[in-house]
């Protein structure tokens, strides 16, 4: 029964996934303010991965108002809809999935900037295109960990995604995420987590097999501005690991 719901609902997502993206390319070529469409789209989006995974969010404090440069822990593919669903903005992704099949194109279009984190000197171009969509209006995500975790604590973050908010002194807003399953149920740290070497999505059938799970994202109060790289990144981590509870 558990495997049966994961592909139904694997299923569920990936045709809402195309739907949403067809309507976005056919109504883009009409709507002048593609941003705000955009926005729209990636909206519903994180709406009804929330609806098809029932995956519960919890918010405490308050997301930032665009534009903002907020960043949080990573844990899993998930953190994407789940901060997409209380957070108007758009997100600083791996390289990599540029090449995925269809996924790098719909990840693109949706607006989101890709950064070559084995590459530094692709940093300041990133920096740059984050710098031109808060000045447009928009809201920006990343995750300073560089990678995803078990959620067993928060990794240092790296400074020199931060270079470019250091050197124009631009304030930083943070917040944790962190999930859990009801009892009885497959633990979130496998479930929901994705940190070892299951196949992309194999992982993603075995999420949606769960019953049900809670995304809970606390934000940080203020935003935080220091010209030095290095010590904004580690004021950063101290402030989300404060806000973090550990993945069980």
């Amino acid at each position: 029964m558990r495997k049966i719901r994961g592909v139904i609902r694997f299923t569920l997502f990936f045709v809402l996934t195309i739907g949403l993206y067809s309507l976005w390319a056919l109504a883009v070529l009409f709507i002048p303010n593609k941003i705000y469409w955009r926005q729209i789209i990636f909206k519903l989006w994180a709406k009804g991965f929330a609806r098809i995974a029932n995956m519960n969010v919890e918010i405490i404090g308050s997301a930032p108002n665009p534009p903002f440069f907020l960043v949080c822990n990573h844990l899993s593919y998930v953190d994407i809809p789940a901060l997409r669903y209380v957070a108007e903005g758009i997100f600083v992704a791996k390289g990599e999935i540029r090449g995925w099949f269809l996924a790098g194109r719909i990840v693109r279009d949706m607006g989101n900037i890709f950064i070559n984190r084995q590459k530094n000197r692709d940093i300041p171009r990133a920096g740059q295109e984050i710098i031109e969509h808060l000045d447009a209006g928009e809201g920006v995500m990343i995750f300073p960990e560089g990678t995803s975790t078990k959620g067993e604590d928060v990794l240092p973050f790296n400074s020199s995604f931060l270079e470019f908010a250091a050197r124009t002194d631009l304030p930083v807003s943070y917040c944790s995420i962190s999930y859990k399953t009801p009892a009885g149920e497959i633990p979130a740290s496998e479930a929901v987590c994705w940190w070892d070497e299951t196949v992309f999505i194999n992982h993603m059938v075995r999420m949606f097999s769960v019953k049900e799970f809670t995304a809970v994202i606390n934000f940080g109060d203020a935003p935080v501005a220091n010209p030095n790289r290095k010590k904004l990144a580690q004021e950063l981590h101290e402030k989300v690991k404060e806000k973090f509870t550990p993945v069980s």
